[in-house]
């Protein structure tokens, strides 16, 4: 079974050190220590798919320490990168490549990068905010709040309908998407609501259908920017749709057999999957293996 999609780093995050500025010292001072090479946010990758990893550089640049990979300590540059939700077409082409761990470190750094760019000011008092605990905090110096990544929390999910041989799951598509390209259904966690609940507010909101029992599948860590995708299948007993126009282009009820083609690039399968590492892969092929 494929593992879900940017998991399965080797890092050693050594949290225990991110507080301790002299060791964070040592370990910049640390002859072995290198730095994530990006262009942007995309990765710079070596021949064989891995990450690319450089010296450290004599300019005092702010740098994250990402935690520890084999034996030696890894950082990421907080310089002035934009903030970027989007995949680049560079950046496809480089996921297609990358084994899972190195996918998995690579996503940590990215968001790790995207927050700092994105959390400069504080949100209590607006001041200019400075890095703390070695790039994974942010500090006020006027009001002393203090500020950490934040991971925003998604529900996909998949509606099934039937049982055994007959039983079907939906899937659906926006209109930005790749031409055939569709999906399970996803939608944020809203505040004062369980997984379970969230799972069913979404498949009524987009699709009109009232699920049943919810089932947790797989979770992932999405970097676009920071998401935290919690995989469910949700049966349900009425497969007549009403969609939301505004979030859903089209959806369709699949079997089987059009999953596994999809899955396989088959010809005339009746959708086009998303890729090995988007957690919707995932969902798909846990559902064939009866998950």
């Amino acid at each position: 079974m494929t593992p879900a999609g940017f998991t399965g780093s080797r890092l050693d995050r050594a949290d225990a050190w991110r507080g301790d500025p002299e060791r964070f010292a040592a370990l910049l001072a640390d002859p072995a220590a290198r730095l994530l090479r990006l262009d942007g946010l995309d990765p710079l990758l070596e021949a064989d798919g891995t990450l690319g990893w450089a010296p450290l550089p004599a300019d005092p640049t702010p740098l994250a320490f990402l935690g520890m990979l084999d034996g030696a300590p890894r950082f990421a540059a907080l310089g002035a990168v934009p903030p970027a939700t989007r995949r680049t077409r560079g950046l496809e082409a480089a996921l297609a490549l990358m084994p899972p761990a190195e996918a998995a470190t690579y996503a940590a750094a990215r968001s790790l990068i995207d927050w700092h760019a994105r959390h400069g000011f504080c949100a209590n008092c607006s001041a200019v905010t400075a890095a703390i605990r070695a790039g994974w905090a942010r500090s006020c110096p006027d009001c002393g709040a203090e500020h950490y990544p934040r991971t925003d929390p998604v529900v996909i999910m998949l509606a099934e309908h039937g049982t055994g041989d007959d039983a079907r799951v939906l899937v659906g598509r926006q209109a930005s998407w790749p031409p055939n390209r569709y999906s399970a259904l996803a939608g944020f966690v809203e505040v004062g609501e369980s997984i379970e609940e969230a799972v069913a507010r979404e498949l009524f909101e987009e699709a009109g259908v009232r699920a049943g029992d919810v089932r947790f599948v797989a979770s992932q860590p999405w970097p676009f920017p920071s998401q935290l995708m919690i995989a469910c299948i949700a049966t349900v007993d009425d497969a007549r749709l009403t969609l939301d126009a505004n979030e859903i282009e089209s959806a369709l009820w699949v079997d089987r057999a059009g999953i596994a083609g999809a899955l396989a690039e088959s010809e005339g399968a009746p959708f086009l999957a998303p890729p090995p590492y988007a957690i919707a892969h995932t969902l798909f092929e846990r559902w064939l293996a009866g998950a």
